[in-house]
């Protein structure tokens, strides 16, 4: 099982969608996508249950506002679903998408320069066509390239993310099953050996994270939270926060887990269900939970994961707690 025929389908859809003009976008969407497609998208998208619906939802007002949208993609890999049991198939791509932010685009307003946003995309393939989508990207990346602060001052690093380090996660041709098993069984190994779910023994972080990290790890999170490098960054810069901010913490399992070569991901939906007990990212403790919809995407080296892309809707989990970010920064404007 090599993926080429999936692999090629969705790099062909890519072609067609990005080259479409708006008015033939829904075209494309009916030429690639099933009758039953289902969609999910980061906040204020949710569910979108037809190719039409994602189209005047967010493919229209996104390509409206990023004038020339180009595709700039770092990692694209398929493989076999774990979570049902290795059955399905999906091919995973990750990158920017950039345009110049020429029109307003969910009230944030326009730059008049080139703008990236952070996306990876899950495809479900069956029989020649994509069934389900899972697209996350990061808004909250747009509104502080616009000039807006949609959070308190965040606890790692702010940037436009590069790619992986080895410049080689477009897997465009047929990779090694082995390197893909030994993937899998790293990302499982660290979500296994996790002490922060509810029920599970909570060890230091400086004992737990060295068994399936490297220390020179980069954990590439999301604007609000920001990037972090090492273990000692990493914890001083997100995890450690983590554990702090959120008091309970359970885990609701994933929706798709797939490697190829030595790159991997998930996503669920919702991942986590979390509760601020403790004040996570400056805001107020609620004790109320929310949940959390997570893209993870690892790049392994050896027998240790050594980075990770992490796509979090943080306006969905913060809505849930009464705060609606676009709302709000549409209210106070740019700095």
């Amino acid at each position: 099982m090599d993926f080429q025929s999936e692999k090629q389908l969705v790099r062909d859809f890519y072609v067609a969608l990005d080259a479409a003009p708006e008015n033939e976008l829904v075209a494309v969407m009916d030429r690639f996508v099933s009758t039953d497609y289902l969609w999910r998208g980061y906040h204020p998208f949710h569910e979108q249950s037809s190719g039409k619906a994602v189209v005047e939802q967010f493919w229209q007002p996104f390509r409206s506002a990023f004038r020339h949208m180009q595709r700039r993609m770092d990692i694209f890999i398929a493989g076999k679903n774990e979570i049902d049991g290795f059955k399905s198939t999906w091919v995973t791509s990750m990158g920017h998408l950039m345009g110049n932010f020429d029109a307003p685009w969910l009230g944030i307003p326009p730059t008049g320069k080139i703008a990236m946003m952070r996306y990876c995309e899950f495809h479900k393939v069956e029989n020649g066509k994509i069934t389900e989508t899972a697209l996350f990207f990061d808004i909250p990346q747009v509104m502080i390239q616009a000039g807006l602060q949609p959070f308190p001052r965040q606890t790692g690093a702010h940037l436009i993310q590069p790619g992986p380090a080895t410049h080689e996660g477009l897997c465009f041709e047929p990779q090694d099953p082995v390197e893909g098993d030994k993937t899998l069984g790293a990302i499982n190994f660290m979500i296994g050996d996790m002490g922060d779910w509810e029920g599970k023994e909570e060890r230091p972080l400086e004992v737990e994270l060295p068994r399936s990290w490297h220390h020179d790890m980069i954990w590439w999170g999301p604007a609000g939270i920001g990037a972090s490098y090492t273990i000692e960054g990493y914890i001083k810069g997100h995890s450690g926060p983590f554990r702090d901010g959120l008091g309970t913490r359970h885990f609701n399992g994933h929706v798709c887990r797939m490697a190829e070569g030595k790159f991997g991901g998930f996503f669920g939906w919702p991942n986590l269900t979390l509760t601020p007990t403790g004040g996570f990212m400056g805001m107020p403790a609620t004790g109320k939970p929310s949940d959390m919809r997570v893209i993870d995407m690892y790049r392994r080296d050896g027998d240790k994961l050594a980075e990770n892309w992490i796509f979090i809707d943080l306006l969905h989990f913060w809505n849930q707690q009464g705060v609606d970010i676009l709302a709000r920064c549409r209210e106070v404007g740019r700095t």
